[in-house]
């Protein structure tokens, strides 16, 4: 597991700063329920590297980290995803998100990031782990955290979960609670913009949906210079899901369709050597991946440096 130091890290892709911000790094649920599709011979097979970064032999839980992505681009700050939020009402998701605490503002701190300077935060979708630092609690009333941000929404995630529910029968009481106190106060400020299909944010950076995992889910490419990264959000939770794309997490709403944009984002990276950063891996955080007899196989992971 990291230590305190390592928890704000960075890298330099072309002419874009990457910081990441780790708010926790933990076991978390066990493999059959978070992977039911998942092969079980493949944690065992891959425990040499699988633990204790991404997996806890003993328990046979999952390890995952919460973390926010920091972009410096074309003078700009930009956040990828904001995590689950301080004090907030998660039925059903203890100990990980139902009424949790982190000193998420002093990581962004000491990432040199304060919440007026930031200029877009981009939602990959609306899952609560995702939207939870979108807002703050002003005396009572949730408010947007950066009051000078754009926030971009994913249009079919904003009608799935938003109060038309135009997509979304059946949503559970968490997802309504998450969209209240993360979602809505964004409209209300007047800072969400929708988007669908592909959104350029600046030179280097552009949004591209890549549904499944949920309506709107989508990924953001980075290109400068010679580097190339993809932010993937819940694309991928595990690099188990690498080895075996066809396995989805059990939050993936259309797992066929989830299959289908894993696949084909995966088989860009590896064509193009775009760095691979899921919303959730531990250790490294991020890698290369390289096709390898009609699948996929790890490359080289990323290397980050403590941020000074």
């Amino acid at each position: 597991m990291m230590n305190e130091n390592e928890r704000v890290q960075s890298i330099v892709l072309g002419d874009v700063e990457v910081i990441r911000v780790i708010e926790w790094h933990r076991p978390f649920l066990p493999t059959s329920g978070m992977f039911p599709g998942a092969v079980a011979e493949v944690w065992k097979d891959n425990e040499d590297w699988l633990a204790p970064d991404h997996w806890e032999p003993d328990s046979d839980r999952t390890v995952l980290a919460l973390q926010t992505w920091v972009l410096r681009s074309g003078g700009r700050t930009v956040l990828v995803d904001t995590g689950a939020g301080n004090g907030r009402e998660r039925p059903g998701m203890a100990p990980f998100f139902h009424q949790s605490q982190s000193d998420f503002p002093g990581l962004l701190a000491k990432a040199g990031v304060r919440p007026q300077d930031v200029d877009v935060v981009v939602n990959t979708h609306l899952h609560v782990d995702h939207v939870g630092w979108n807002t703050v609690d002003a005396d009572g009333e949730w408010v947007p955290t950066f009051p000078n941000a754009q926030y971009l929404i994913p249009a079919a995630d904003d009608s799935h979960y938003g109060p038309d529910h135009a997509k979304g029968n059946g949503l559970r009481e968490v997802d309504r609670l998450t969209y209240e106190d993360s979602i809505a106060p964004i409209h209300r400020a007047g800072q969400a913009v929708l988007w669908d299909g592909l959104h350029r944010i600046d030179e280097h950076l552009t949004l591209e949906s890549a549904p499944g995992h949920t309506p709107g889910s989508s990924v953001l490419r980075l290109a400068s210079g010679s580097d190339r990264a993809v932010f993937v959000g819940d694309l991928l939770h595990s690099p188990v899901q690498i080895l075996q794309p066809c396995c989805n997490s059990d939050a993936c709403l259309a797992p066929e369709q989830a299959v289908a944009s894993r696949r084909r984002i995966l088989g860009r990276a590896a064509d193009e050597r775009e760095l691979l950063v899921p919303a959730h891996f531990g250790g490294a955080g991020a890698l290369e991946v390289r096709r390898k007899s009609g699948g996929f196989a790890l490359g080289p992971w990323a290397t980050f440096s403590p941020k000074k």
